[in-house]
């Protein structure tokens, strides 16, 4: 997005350069036309660009979703199995309850861990949402902005045109 502006600039400044070195003004409305379908195309690269990325991110957003539900699950699975362990080693009094004891803590500490890490990720996408709405307004706003200078250069040169043609019958109108 930010390399469309110096492309403008120096569309424009060519643009310039050809208009005072011919002498033909009219032709700038032609090439008006041909910046304003080249800005056009661009901006349709990349916004095509834009909702590729966008696309590539939510599915990797899915996929990384998936993989922690699945965790998740695995989790708690292994929550239950290490359970049942526990209370059968506790029926045998086995010497290595403490271990398993220990070990139970740590899936417990693990568990409690991993549900503030599921609301953050859904606070991320909401965020995610937010940022993607923000960048779409200001994308909106910017396109509106081109328009209103590419319709206000017209009018300027139009302006100047009628100027010069004046100002060309006052010097034809000199003795």
């Amino acid at each position: 997005m930010t390399t469309q502006k110096p492309i403008l600039e120096q569309q424009m400044s060519q643009m310039q350069i050809k208009l005072k070195s011919s002498g033909i003004i009219s032709n700038y409305n032609e090439s008006s036309l041909l910046r304003d379908e080249k800005d056009e195309e661009i901006s349709r690269s990349a916004l095509a660009m834009f909702r590729a990325k966008e696309e590539e991110i939510e599915k990797k957003k899915m996929e990384v979703r998936d993989k922690v539900h699945a965790h998740l699950g695995r989790v708690e699975e292994a929550t239950k199995r290490l359970a049942e362990i526990r209370e059968e080693l506790e029926a045998l009094t086995d010497p290595m309850r403490k271990e398993v004891s220990m070990v139970r803590k740590r899936i417990d500490t693990v568990n409690r861990e991993l549900k503030p890490l599921g609301l953050s990720c859904q606070k991320k996408e909401r965020e995610y949402k937010e940022a993607l709405e923000a960048f779409n307004d200001k994308n909106k706003e910017k396109a509106q902005l081109v328009s209103k200078l590419v319709e206000l250069v017209g009018e300027s040169e139009k302006l100047r045109m009628k100027k010069l043609e004046e100002l060309s019958r006052n010097i034809e109108a000199l003795p």
